[in-house]
């Protein structure tokens, strides 16, 4: 689904998001061409090969303000490496080992069972799972 320039500036402004020159840039490289992970490292290439000067605390900053308004949602791989997804529906994903890159996996072809009591006065908020890949080596 692409995302005009329009519909982004109203995706930034319902989130309660002030729709910045800058954000709007990074909200065009994030969402413009349908559902995507991306790292900050990543998109700060992206932005600066698209002629948007950003610095990376300025990416990371508004990957996280992107999370907290529900725009984006973190996928954490490992303590090192962050991911950032614009499919926010609940889903799990695929990791491939080799190539650093996410895959989803629709949330109605895995089952998590026999998940243990909880701890007294929490609930799950949610449940993610990352398969980790690499290739077969017939």
């Amino acid at each position: 689904m692409h995302l005009n320039s329009e519909d982004l500036r109203h995706k930034i402004k319902t989130a309660n998001l002030r729709p910045t020159q800058q954000r709007l840039a990074l909200a065009d490289l994030l969402f413009a061409q349908g559902n995507r992970h991306v790292t900050a490292e990543r998109l700060h290439n992206e932005a600066m090969s698209s002629g948007v000067t950003v610095s990376l605390a300025t990416i990371y900053n508004n990957l996280h303000q992107f999370t907290a308004a529900g725009l984006l949602r973190e996928v954490v791989v490992d303590s090192s490496r962050s991911y950032f997804d614009t499919n926010v529906d609940p889903h799990h994903h695929f990791f491939h080992e080799k190539t650093g890159e996410l895959e989803d996996i629709p949330r109605n072809e895995l089952s998590v069972d026999n998940i243990p009591t909880l701890p007294e006065g929490t609930e799950i908020s949610s449940v993610d799972v990352i398969v980790r890949v690499t290739a077969r080596r017939d």
